[in-house]
């Protein structure tokens, strides 16, 4: 029992990780309808922005705050100046574009950032050292411990800005006009534009939204692995569009949910239980390909996902 509850908290932290990109995906997605194909690599070309000012001696949250807000307003210019122009030829083209912006970016990455295919060392936001956690359970005589359940105060500080960000998203997708008018948009430019919307703005503000929501995703990732490379976002971007497409991509709610969720299939898949008929653990890719699996038969059965709202259409 104690090793399920281990590989369950593991699991939490994986999908910590997937649910703060699965909602830079939601943002985008509620305010233009469209799935951002480059979300990870522009997560990844900021975060490299952020360990070039904390190279020049910011501290880390310092560098973060100040990237996500460059990355806000890099946001916006992307949407300004590239999937403007493309959405007005046809909606293809922004897919096509994203992709482009996908493999221009990190390759950018690459020239700008010396050392970064091999990769370079990335600090932790939350501490990470041999005794920063908390056991729940075991057995302790004097100071040393053993047994329980151990988690880790950087797992816990990932899961904490997962949860203040969804609430956040939550206040101004549910309580604010700014938000209303996102949903109006990617549901009805058109009917948006003849109530006052202004959808130009509204587009720069949800890439916007997006690439700073992103920027604190990638951060908080490169603190765990301890390392940024030019690889470093592409399996955790997959996931997280499968964590958003399985909680619902028009929920922040529900993105959470689909990350953690996904995380922690994951972990247990992969290593609990530890024997199975054709051999001894599954593995970590035969690990992802599970999830997959259950996602796919969940959106065979809803197809905007578990928390997603289904569009009805008057014919």
């Amino acid at each position: 029992m104690t090793d399920f509850l281990q590989y369950v908290i593991n699991g939490l932290a994986k999908g910590s990780v997937y649910s703060l990109l699965a909602l830079g995906l939601v943002v985008i997605y509620r305010g233009t309808g469209h799935l951002n194909f480059a979300q990870g690599e522009m997560a990844l070309f900021a975060t490299f922005g952020t360990l070039w000012m904390y190279s020049q001696g910011l501290q880390l949250w310092a560098a973060l705050i100040i990237t996500a807000l460059l990355s806000f307003l890099g946001g916006g210019v992307i949407e300004f100046g590239l999937m403007r122009p493309a959405g007005k030829k046809s909606p293809l083209a922004v897919v096509v574009v994203a992709i482009g912006l996908f493999q221009g970016l990190n390759a950018l990455s690459g020239l700008v950032y010396k050392g970064s295919a091999d990769g370079l060392h990335f600090p932790s936001l939350f501490p990470n050292g041999t005794n920063d956690f908390y056991r729940i359970g075991g057995t302790c005589k004097g100071s040393v411990c053993t047994g329980g359940v151990v988690w880790r105060y950087q797992d816990i500080g990932t899961l904490v800005t997962v949860l203040v960000l969804t609430a956040l998203l939550f206040l101004l997708f549910q309580k604010t006009k700014v938000g209303l008018a996102m949903r109006m948009v990617a549901n009805n430019p058109d009917s948006a534009k003849l109530v006052g919307v202004s959808t130009n703005r509204i587009l720069m503000m949800s890439w916007g939204l997006s690439s700073a929501v992103g920027v604190v995703g990638g951060t908080v990732f490169a603190g765990i692995t301890a390392n940024i490379n030019l690889f470093l976002m592409f399996q955790v971007f997959l996931l997280a569009s499968a964590a958003a497409t399985l909680g619902g991509l028009d929920s922040p709610g529900g993105a959470v949910i689909g990350g953690l969720s996904l995380g922690v299939v994951e972990s247990l898949v992969e290593n609990y239980p530890k024997h199975w008929w054709f051999g001894d653990y599954i593995g970590q890719s035969t690990a992802i390909a599970v999830a997959f699996v259950i996602i796919l038969a969940v959106l065979l059965v809803k197809p905007s996902g578990l928390f997603g709202s289904s569009r009805v259409e008057r014919v």
